[in-house]
C-alpha cells in the first residue's frame, strides 16, 4: 500500500526531545530519506514531553499547528473529532507485521476506527547498580514487593539511596506510581468507569509508598523526567524506574567512570504485588494526524514509510531499544538479544496496562492523566503531607470532576 501525496505537499511534525541521541538522529535520517524519495518537504520540531501535550491540545482546539504530533498516552481520546481516520494505514501495517498488541487498540481506536497510529512505548524497568545490590545481600533482584522494600532499605543503610520521580513527570512519575497502586489491587476506576480509587487496596499501596520514600534521596518531590537520569549517572542513587536511556548514556560516554558504570548497570522488571500478575504502565506513544493538515495523503505516506521494517527496525537499533515496538513482528529485531541488558524492555507493550485501567479510555482518563492525579496522591502520602486516607480521598474528589462530566 502507498498513498499518493498531494501536489506541492509540505509537512510539519512535532515529536519529543530525545533522551537517547540515536533515536532522534535516526528519525531525522529516515525523514531525510523520505524527503529524497518523494520530494515532500518535512520539518521536524522537538519539544519536551511536558510541552508536547499542551501543544497538541492547542492544535486541536484552534485547528492549526503541526500536521503530525507524536503524542502521549490517551491524548487522542481527548479530541478524536479533530483527528484523521488512519484505519486504512493501521490495518495495512497490522496485517503485514503480525498484528498490533492489544494495548495499542485500547489507546488508538475509538468506536470502529483508528484515530491515531501506535508508535510504541518507552519501556520502563528498575535500573540498578548490580554490585550495590549484591553488596546489600541480594544475589538477584527481588520480584516481590516485600523483598523490593527490604532491598531499598539495605541500599539506603549502605549509603546508596534510591530515587523515583514524584513531581509531575509525564513518563517516570506516572509509570511507577500507577504500577505501585495497581500492584496492590488499587485502581482509579472500575470496569464501568466508577471512581474507586478511595479503597483499602489504594491505602495499602500508599502505606507502602511511605515506607519506600524513607529510602529515597532528598528532592524527588520536584523531580521531572530528566532528574533521575542525572542522579543515577552521578552515582547519587542506586535504583530508579527508567527507560534504557541511562544505560545508553553510560555505555556511550567517553568518561572512564561512566563506562565502568555501564558494566555495573542491570535492568529488572517491576515486582509483582498481591494481585499476582505484572501491573506495569509504560510511556505510550502515538502519532496523531490532525484534520487541519492540508496534505493528509502525504502525511499518511510519511507515516507508512517510517513504520515499515526498513526504517523502523534500524531506528529501534540506533536507540538500543528505547522505544518498544507496537507491532508483534518487530519482537524479532536483533536489538533485543544482542545485549542481554536490552531484553527486559522487549515485552513492555505486551505486558503493560493502559492508564485508564480498568475502565474505558476516553476524555476522563486522559484528563486524569494530564492532571497527575495518581502521581500527586502517591507524593502526598509518601512525603507525609497527607495521610494515606486523606490522599486517597483527595484523589477521589479530583477524579470525580472528570468522570461525572
Amino acid at each position: 500500500m502507498t498513498f499518493k501525496p498531494e501536489k506541492d505537499a509540505k509537512l510539519r511534525v512535532l515529536r519529543w526531545k530525545r533522551f537517547v541521541q540515536g533515536d532522534e538522529d535516526m528519525w531525522l535520517t529516515n525523514t531525510k530519506r523520505f524527503v529524497e524519495k518523494t520530494g515532500i518537504e518535512v520539518r521536524v520540531d522537538a519539544e519536551g514531553w511536558e510541552d508536547v501535550r499542551p501543544k497538541a491540545a492547542v492544535a486541536a482546539n484552534v485547528g492549526s499547528g503541526p500536521d503530525i504530533i507524536l503524542g502521549l498516552f490517551d491524548d487522542p481520546q481527548k479530541f478524536p473529532d479533530k483527528l484523521v481516520d488512519v484505519s486504512d494505514l493501521a490495518n495495512y501495517l497490522g496485517n503485514k507485521y503480525g498484528g498490533w498488541y492489544d494495548v495499542c487498540k485500547q489507546y488508538s481506536i475509538q468506536g470502529n476506527k483508528w484515530i491515531a497510529l501506535p508508535l510504541g512505548c518507552a519501556g520502563n524497568s528498575l535500573v540498578h547498580r548490580d554490585s550495590w545490590v549484591k553488596e546489600a545481600g541480594f544475589d538477584t533482584f527481588p520480584r516481590d514487593l516485600a523483598g523490593f522494600l527490604k532491598l531499598c532499605q539495605k541500599l539506603k543503610a549502605n549509603g546508596h539511596p534510591v530515587g523515583f520521580a514524584l513531581g509531575n513527570a509525564s513518563g517516570d512519575g506516572n509509570v511507577w506510581t500507577h504500577w505501585l497502586v495497581w500492584a496492590h489491587g488499587g485502581r482509579l476506576v472500575d470496569d464501568k468507569n466508577n471512581v474507586v480509587i478511595n479503597s483499602k487496596e489504594t491505602v495499602a499501596a500508599l502505606e507502602y509508598a511511605k515506607e519506600l520514600y524513607q529510602t529515597f534521596i532528598p528532592g524527588t518531590l520536584s523531580w521531572l523526567d530528566p532528574n533521575n537520569n542525572k542522579a543515577f549517572l552521578a552515582g547519587e542513587i542506586s535504583v530508579t524506574a527508567n527507560g534504557i536511556s541511562i544505560y545508553y548514556a553510560a555505555k556511550n560516554a567517553t568518561e572512564p567512570a561512566l563506562k565502568a558504570m555501564a558494566a555495573d548497570i542491570q535492568h529488572a522488571n517491576m515486582p509483582v504485588g498481591p494481585v499476582g500478575h505484572p501491573t506495569e504502565l509504560n510511556l505510550y506513544f502515538n502519532a496523531m494526524l490532525f484534520k487541519h493538515c492540508k496534505y493528509p495523503n502525504a502525511a499518511k505516506e510519511y507515516l507508512r514509510f517510517m513504520w515499515e521494517k526498513e526504517q523502523y527496525e534500524p531506528w529501534q537499533q540506533a536507540a538500543i531499544g528505547y522505544v518498544t515496538q507496537p507491532l508483534k513482528a518487530y519482537e524479532a529485531n536483533p536489538i533485543w538479544t544482542v545485549d542481554p541488558k536490552h531484553t527486559p524492555y522487549r515485552d513492555a507493550m505486551k505486558i503493560m496496562q493502559n492508564n485508564g485501567y480498568s475502565g474505558a479510555l476516553g476524555f476522563a482518563s486522559a484528563a486524569c492523566m494530564a492532571d497527575f492525579i495518581i502521581v500527586n496522591m502517591v507524593a502526598e502520602a509518601a512525603s507525609g503531607s497527607k495521610t494515606p486516607q486523606e490522599a486517597a480521598k483527595r484523589a477521589e474528589e479530583r477524579a470525580l470532576r472528570y468522570y461525572k462530566v
